[in-house]
């Protein structure tokens, strides 16, 4: 099936963003030094390389990509989900002279480019008029998605990125200002 133009110029966008992640991911995997982290990176490496040769497919053939995306279950690693497992929040600033990333670097550079790319699966796909394409920008988000909470997850656990309930005052104020509606009945 032949592509719309603008599926072509969104699928280019988002292949050479998988050139990116996947090149960062082989330098993290090489250079995290958290077992953790690392294995965790590893364990997300292979549906990258699959998500980036589906959309070669989609560009190159005219039938497009003939597998789905292996789209990972949603990880859940946090007891609590309003709060950090940690007081500790080690401070963090910019580095100007940099020779290797360190393990919080490397969380938050991978987490920042999921979270992008996430983002424009989920744009590229609400207007993808191909019904193949559109359902694999729909699984790559899916996959983005999860693979970003996961990652998430583990900064947080390690107080890299801080997790704290919302005041109560804040929340009485916005369940004051919204009242439900009642939903109308199906026909």
């Amino acid at each position: 099936m032949q592509l719309a133009a603008h599926e072509a110029y969104d699928l280019h966008e988002l292949t050479i963003s998988c050139v990116n992640s996947i090149t960062n991911m082989a330098m993290f995997i090489n250079v995290a030094q958290d077992q953790e982290l690392k294995s965790m990176i590893q364990a997300h490496f292979p549906a990258h390389i699959q998500d980036y040769n589906m959309k070669v497919q989609y560009l190159s053939k005219a039938d497009g990509a003939t597998q789905k995306l292996n789209v990972p279950k949603l990880p859940n690693n946090l007891q609590d989900y309003t709060k950090s497992p940690t007081n500790n929040f080690p401070p963090i600033t910019p580095r100007t002279d940099v020779q290797q990333m360190n393990d919080r670097e490397i969380a938050t550079a991978y987490l920042l480019t999921l979270k992008r790319a996430g983002r424009e699966y989920a744009w590229s796909a609400m207007e993808a008029s191909n019904p193949g394409v559109r359902e694999f920008l729909k699984d790559a988000f899916t996959m983005s998605c999860n693979h970003s909470y996961e990652v998430w997850q583990y900064m947080v656990k390690k107080g890299y990125y801080p997790l704290e309930p919302a005041n109560q005052s804040t929340l009485d104020t916005m369940s004051n200002i919204y009242k439900e509606v009642r939903e109308p009945a199906l026909v």
